[in-house]
């Protein structure tokens, strides 16, 4: 009898057992899976595994053995024990033995290649770490175009004016609206009460008799041969075969305006931004800051051969307040475009401490077409302080052009848009503005009209309070013409957005939150004001506001009665978390004031009221801070440069502060330096430190990680 058979065996008859050769069903490695109760990682949590840091010890290690092969090749070469080596440790910037094969060495030879370069809305400055001054060129370029920029808005005219409906212009004191009238009538009002209760004496009539002056007067033409200060002007071929395509520097300023072929002048910086206005492509305006940068370094730097350039380290100078695009395209132009060895970056303010040799300071600087304040601490701009005022001295000149013009000014066809009016209206400006009330009185002056092809003009007038009135504009803005600043903001460039959520990421401050929310508009009741809101926002008309600005001191001294009274929690150590105030409020950010309205509000406010904002969001509620940057305010940049702007300022911050008044000083930069290269030789400075400074950025990191490299290298918080 056959017995059963088991299933193995059928399998095996049948041809289907399952055979093992040992083999694994896959070669893709198997990972186990993680413990989630104990599991630990390295990742990013060694220098060794950042690259930055890695080649920054690399080079450390390959300098030690350097030194060490250096030593023992000293020692070899000694016949006797007795004679001394050189330690070449002991040198901090090591420093000692560097010869750049011109009989430099030491610091002067590592400044002579280091370029440094501070670009302005209206200068460029740039020069060798070495050299004493930097050369200074305005930050224009001119382009072959079929019209200039006079002829492509004839209509409107800078200042602007209004007319009547056949196109003529109206009487001076209608000419640029009622609310200007209405201004400039109460200033004038208020400058006659003032200098009356100073015992100032005040003619009951003068304005009258300027302006009668101003009428009856002709100009005087002066033939060509018979004026020795000429001025020699750029000149353009008349083959526009021959023509070049563009000119940088002072020669785009000196073209004629009805040159054969016309050009058109571009400034890729305005107000602090980039001039996104004048432009359709965003190549384009990257294009144009590559061009003026390496005209001036071929000219004014006389290193024509760009591919000497990778033996030349850079140090660029970029707002407190700066945008991550701005930056971030800034150290690719350098490193890719230009092929620079390194690049590193300096915040404007903390440049100026190291120009002016202060620790501490609160650092004004008046450029311009933008205002910066910042704190500076023990060599670190303080965040929640910085504050960007989009106001300068090109602010001051429009203003006081436009006085002129309203008290019958006899050059009533000037128009800053045409080139020759733009250079005659700012020396107008350095040679009359002034703000020492003692020289308020009419007093006769005179010009001479320069323009190309035409015989020069000496026209002679009378001013009266218009020399003061438009530099007392700082701290009056709402009488400043802001209505075209925001034109065409964000048309070409984003703001720059976090990778993870898509929100905004350029860095804000305490300070320049409460001046946006001080300057916005107050929010609309209904649903009809707030399509009236946002079609206002939209035609950038009603950007800045000329209703009555609030006075913040006012909350500033309430405030400091409340401290007084109340016991309030101190101030917590981290910067970024803003200290509580006794009524609960937060004095931070504002919680209302949305972070997509902050390209449509320009931040704009009275001077000393933005510097006390800034100071007291600086010091965090600490006296001692407070006492301390209030004694240290230094004023730098060409929008200062005002007889009595110093002394002016100091007056108007002490009765903003009566109790602090003996600790207000206005401080300029010391050793006789220009407060307009204070920034470009601190950033000098700082370029020729080579063992301290940590913060150059090479071409292979820059390669490998991009931008991300600036996190790891600039030395505040990126």
């Amino acid at each position: 009898m056959v017995g059963k058979k088991s299933g193995k065996a059928l399998l095996r008859e049948e041809g289907l057992e399952r055979t093992d050769n040992n083999m694994d069903l896959t070669t893709w490695p198997q990972v186990n899976m993680i413990n989630q109760k104990n599991y630990y990682t390295e990742y990013l949590k060694r220098d060794d595994q950042i690259l930055p840091l890695r080649l920054q010890q690399e080079e450390r290690r390959n300098r030690m053995t350097t030194n060490a092969k250096d030593r023992d090749r000293a020692l070899a070469h000694s016949k006797s024990g007795d004679v001394p080596v050189p330690d070449v440790e002991m040198d901090l910037d090591e420093d000692v033995g560097i010869d750049d094969g011109t009989g430099l060495t030491g610091q002067d030879a590592l400044g002579s290649k280091v370029i440094v370069l501070h670009p302005g809305s209206q200068n460029l400055r740039i020069g060798l770490a070495g050299d004493a001054l930097p050369k200074t060129v305005p930050m224009v370029i001119a382009r072959r175009w079929p019209t200039n920029e006079s002829e492509e808005d004839e209509e409107e005219q800078n200042p602007r004016r209004m007319r009547y409906g056949e196109g003529t212009d109206m009487e001076p004191e209608k000419m640029f609206g009622e609310e200007f009238a209405t201004q400039y009538t109460t200033v004038c009002s208020e400058l006659k009460i003032h200098m009356r209760a100073h015992k100032r004496r005040v003619l009951p009539n003068s304005k009258e008799l300027i302006v009668n002056y101003n009428k009856r007067t002709p100009p005087e033409i002066i033939s060509e041969h018979n004026d020795p200060l000429r001025i020699e002007w750029t000149e353009i071929p008349k083959d526009a075969q021959k023509a070049p395509a563009f000119i940088t520097g002072k020669d785009a300023l000196r073209i004629p305006d009805f040159s054969t072929p016309r050009y058109k002048l571009f400034w890729p910086l305005r107000h602090g931004w980039y001039n996104e206005h004048d432009y359709e492509q965003k190549r384009a305006l990257y294009d144009d800051i590559a061009v003026i940068i390496e005209e001036a370094i071929k000219s004014q730097l006389k290193i024509p051969r760009s591919k000497d350039w990778c033996q030349y380290s850079c140090v660029f100078v970029v707002p407190d307040l700066y945008e991550k695009r701005y930056v971030t395209q800034i150290l690719d132009m350098l490193l890719r475009d230009f092929g620079f060895g390194r690049v590193c970056f300096i915040q404007e303010s903390l440049a100026a401490t190291f120009g002016a040799g202060y620790t501490s300071a609160c650092v004004v600087d008046l450029g311009a077409q933008k205002t910066s304040i910042c704190c500076v601490e023990e060599g670190m701009c303080l965040e929640n302080s910085r504050i960007n005022l989009k106001y300068g001295g090109t602010d001051v000149t429009e203003t006081f052009i436009r006085m002129m013009l309203f008290d019958h000014f006899p050059y009533s066809e000037i128009n800053l848009n045409r080139r020759y009016d733009f250079l005659l209206a700012e020396e107008i400006k350095i040679k009359l503005c002034t703000l020492n009330e003692g020289d308020v009185s009419p007093q006769p002056a005179d010009f001479h009209l320069r323009a190309p092809g035409q015989a020069t003009r000496k026209y002679t007038f009378k001013t009266y309070d218009e020399i003061l009135l438009a530099p007392q504009g700082y701290f009056r803005p709402s009488i400043f013409d802001n209505s075209l600043k925001l034109r065409d903001r964000r048309k070409l460039i984003d703001r720059s957005r976090d990778l993870y959520d898509d929100s905004p990421n350029d860095p804000v401050s305490a300070a320049q939150s409460a001046i946006i929310a001080m300057t916005a508009p107050p929010p609309a009741s209904n649903s009809q004001g707030t399509n009236d809101q946002v079609d206002g926002m939209n035609g950038a008309a009603v950007s800045t506001p000329l209703r009555p600005m609030p006075n913040p001191l006012q909350k500033f001294s309430e405030q400091e009665r409340n401290s007084h009274s109340a016991v309030g929690s101190p101030a917590p150590d981290d910067e970024d978390t803003p200290a509580p105030q006794p009524d609960g409020e937060v004095d931070g950010p504002k919680k209302g004031l949305d972070p997509s309205l902050r390209d449509d509000v320009l931040p704009i406010a009275p001077l000393d009221a933005a510097i006390l904002t800034s100071i007291i969001h600086g010091a965090r509620s600490e006296e001692r801070k407070m006492r301390e940057f209030l004694g240290g305010i230094m004023v730098i940049g060409g929008g200062a440069q005002i007889p009595g702007f110093y002394s002016y300022l100091e007056e108007r911050l002490k009765e903003s502060k009566p109790n602090l008044a003996k600790d207000i000083m206005i401080g300029t930069p010391p050793r006789e330096l220009d407060p307009q290269g204070v920034v470009w030789k601190g950033a000098s400075v700082f370029g020729k430190l080579r063992g301290t400074n940590d913060s150059w950025i090479s071409r292979l990191e820059h390669d490998r990680l991009g931008a991300r490299v600036l996190a790891y290298k600039l030395m505040w918080a990126w």
